[in-house]
């Protein structure tokens, strides 16, 4: 374990100035000796990095929620240091294809055999405001980028829901709301976004009994259905801290994969291996290395990477 993190540390500087030696070397090749064949060069790289034409980019300024469907206005989160779904290239876009490689050869690959539920994954930290929803966003776009997976993004921080605020929504039913009866179906809070390969759900409402509720038969059984219900779905629950909340120990039961945000700088080593400790020790866990920009939201700013199972 504490290999896993000192590696972690080491090489997430080598990992950000080996993406920028990348990036410096592509933008090498393709400079024009004059402005037509710049726009040539423009327009080749763009199309090596096109994504399907099903992914649309909001032209409003905010994100909304209306009638079941989210339009997320990724211009506004590409400005903020997101993951671009566009058809550019860029540092955080190479970190993210990365950490997402790892996640799907262990969903998909040889390993998911040895693992249960492999596609579903918890993306967590120690402590608050580590940049665990920052990540889990990034996981979720990038992996929308796939040509042949879907992924939904779950919000089950139910004491401090964040993926709409990042997103800059607001949302009516959600999680709770379906747990404790008030909404039926789970299409009911299953919301459809502008980016055609991604759905979202919502966290609702905060309520007294939500370690009972996600405890709860009716969660074990949407979350296997989660599971298994669609071949090509990966999903990515957004989870409360690790230390000293007890959703988030409920919540480790359901998934096959891990992964732990650490904030470069900040994070004790100590504390990380409380959180390991509260994981399921059969799932495959990572680490993602990050650097927060923000102290009092889970927005950081993505600092560098590094993603190793403990199944390997």
């Amino acid at each position: 374990m504490d290999n896993t993190i000192e590696k972690a540390l080491q090489r997430q500087m080598e990992a950000k100035l080996a993406a920028q030696e990348k990036l410096d070397n592509e933008a090498e090749d393709i400079q024009p000796e004059s402005t037509q064949a710049q726009e040539s060069s423009i327009e080749q790289l763009m199309a090596t990095q096109a994504v399907p034409a099903a992914v649309n980019v909001a032209p409003a300024t905010d994100t909304t929620v209306q009638d079941g469907y989210i339009d997320i206005n990724v211009l506004e989160l590409e400005q903020k240091g997101f993951v671009s779904i566009n058809a550019t290239r860029s540092q955080i876009n190479e970190e993210y294809r990365e950490i997402k490689r790892k996640l799907l050869k262990n969903a998909f690959g040889l390993l998911s055999s040895t693992l249960d539920r492999p596609n579903i994954i918890m993306v967590t930290s120690a402590r608050p405001s580590e940049g665990k929803t920052f990540t889990a966003v990034n996981l979720a776009l990038s992996i929308a980028a796939e040509q042949d997976k879907t992924v939904l993004l779950v919000d089950a921080d139910v004491l401090k829901p964040n993926v709409l605020r990042t997103l800059n929504a607001t949302a009516g039913s959600g999680l709770m709301e379906y747990l404790i009866g008030e909404e039926d179906n789970i299409s009911d809070i299953l919301y459809h976004t502008n980016v055609d390969k991604l759905k979202i759900i919502p966290a609702g409402r905060s309520h007294h009994l939500s370690t009972e509720l996600l405890a709860s038969k009716k969660m074990e059984e949407t979350i296997r259905e989660f599971s298994s219900r669609y071949a090509d779905r990966v999903v990515i629950i957004d989870t409360p801290p690790m230390l000293g909340i007890n959703e988030s120990a409920v919540l480790a039961g359901f998934a096959g994969q891990a992964v732990v945000v650490v904030e470069e700088g900040k994070a004790k080593l100590n504390d990380i291996q409380k959180a390991v400790a509260r994981l399921n020790p059969e799932m495959a866990i990572g680490f993602v290395v990050n650097k927060s920009t923000n102290t009092n939201s889970d927005d950081t700013g993505y600092y560098g990477y590094y993603y190793g199972s403990e199944q390997d």
